[in-house]
């Protein structure tokens, strides 16, 4: 009797964990790719080559 009783607790504890996982992660996931600063874009561009430093720095001065 004890043997299944442990059993229960386990998997209710690993179903609780999955959710309180799932939940956080939707939560992470909607909020990142929702609302992204044009500075962090224009940064992200300029390192990876796509734009000069000197399109780089008007960016910057437009959003100042």
């Amino acid at each position: 009797m004890m043997f299944f009783g442990g059993w229960m607790l386990l998997f209710w504890v690993v179903v609780i964990g999955l959710i309180v996982w799932g939940v956080i992660w939707l939560s992470r996931r909607g909020g990142a790719s929702s609302e992204r600063d044009p500075l962090d874009i224009a940064k992200e561009r300029y390192a990876s080559g796509e734009i000069s430093k000197e399109e780089f720095e008007e960016i910057k001065k437009r959003l100042s």
